[in-house]
């Protein structure tokens, strides 16, 4: 970047061939061992002599080298503060990105966050680029950008909640995804699985949901896994900091609970159907109820119909979804209050929402929490 500076100002300074041999010169200088900012500076004083003398000595046989116009150096002079403007908001996010203890407030560590960084923990100019505005909140910054960076998340379902999940966790760079669907695309699904396009119709979701976010953000590491998540998949759920469960029926849902239950692993649930939405965090291992607490047993046939009986307004999904995610990031990074022990319920048909506090039950089938009550 720095070397970029006087090669733009003598550009616009000098003839095509004295410019070749001054290049020539700057690079003898970098052999010799001058680096960085000291040879931009080496190169802005070239310009700067040369621009005196042609102001000062306009007949000298030294003027006539120089092909100088006002317009092309004004131009070339605006490269040069854009070039110099753009590494000094490098250096500020590198500055920013630098790492710190990893804790948050009112967050239990995540395991993985802290033990499986990658070999090279700073991030690249692009990374720094990309997360920007992540950076520059208080409540996240390099710090809570680099936790995202470490973190293994898995997301069960690339339907209606899974396509935003997906997008904006990929976007928000969590370092590795892993998204078990064993489902393939139709049509149908299009009007609100925002992920595919049309042309993905047939294929596994699984795969093409990856391919989509791989695209959004090359620095993410996405393993499509092309099957349910079950009961007895607690091992599995052990190797993540935290799952997000975008299920759309009672018994999927109650699997991915008991998994995560035995895991000791948070769980982000979310539910919708037709105009309304609800979202919140399984998490007995650290207080907060499990999905059995509130639903120990399956509805009685018609008073839970899936989407596919009842219908969806396609941006329902969106909202619920980005929310879910909302909330992983909130986890993983320790910032604000996570919806544990709490759950949002969204009506988008009357432009309302509002917030239950939730409670373990002491008889709970799954977890076994203490206490029972649900309040307003």
């Amino acid at each position: 970047m720095a070397l970029l500076i006087p090669v733009l100002l003598l550009v616009g300074l000098t003839r095509a061939w004295w410019l070749l041999i001054i290049l020539a010169l700057l690079g003898v200088l970098r052999w010799l061992g001058l680096r960085g900012w000291a040879l931009g500076a080496t190169g802005i004083l070239l310009w700067l002599a040369a621009a005196g003398a042609k102001w000062r000595w306009p007949e000298s046989i030294l003027s006539s080298l120089i092909a100088w116009r006002v317009e092309t150096m004004l131009i070339t002079l605006a490269l040069v503060v854009l070039a110099v403007l753009f590494t000094l908001l490098l250096r500020y996010l590198h500055s920013r990105s630098a790492e710190l203890p990893q804790s948050g407030p009112g967050l239990t560590p995540l395991r993985g966050a802290a033990q499986v960084a990658p070999p090279d923990t700073r991030p690249s100019d692009d990374e720094l680029m990309r997360y920007a505005r992540h950076i520059v909140l208080r409540e996240l910054g390099g710090p809570g950008q680099s936790k995202l960076r470490k973190a293994h998340v898995l997301v069960v379902g690339a339907g209606g909640l899974g396509a935003p999940i997906c997008l904006y966790l990929a976007a928000a760079g969590i370092g590795r995804i892993t998204l078990a669907d064993d489902d393939k695309v139709s049509v149908s699904n299009l009007q609100r699985q925002v992920i595919f396009r049309s042309s993905d119709d047939g294929r596994l979701k699984a795969q093409a949901a990856a391919e989509a976010m791989r695209a959004l953000n090359p620095h993410v590491e996405v393993t499509p896994l092309m099957r349910r998540i079950t009961e007895g998949d607690a091992d599995l759920l052990r190797q993540f900091d935290l799952v997000l469960d975008g299920t759309d029926s009672f018994a999927a849902r109650a699997a991915v609970n008991k998994a995560a239950v035995l895991a000791q692993v948070p769980l982000i649930a979310g539910a919708m159907s037709q105009w309304e939405g609800q979202v919140t965090i399984w998490d007995p291992a650290r207080g907060a109820p499990c999905y059995a607490c509130l639903f120990p047993t399956a509805p009685a046939a018609g008073l839970a119909p899936s989407c596919a009986e009842a219908g969806v307004v396609g941006p329902l999904p969106g909202i619920i979804g980005s929310t879910m995610a909302l909330e992983a990031i909130k986890l993983i990074a320790g910032a604000g209050q996570p919806l544990r022990g709490r759950m949002l319920i969204f009506d988008g048909l009357w432009g309302e929402t509002r917030t239950i506090a939730l409670h373990p039950r002491a008889d709970c089938p799954v977890c076994g929490g203490s206490g029972h009550s649900v309040s307003g």
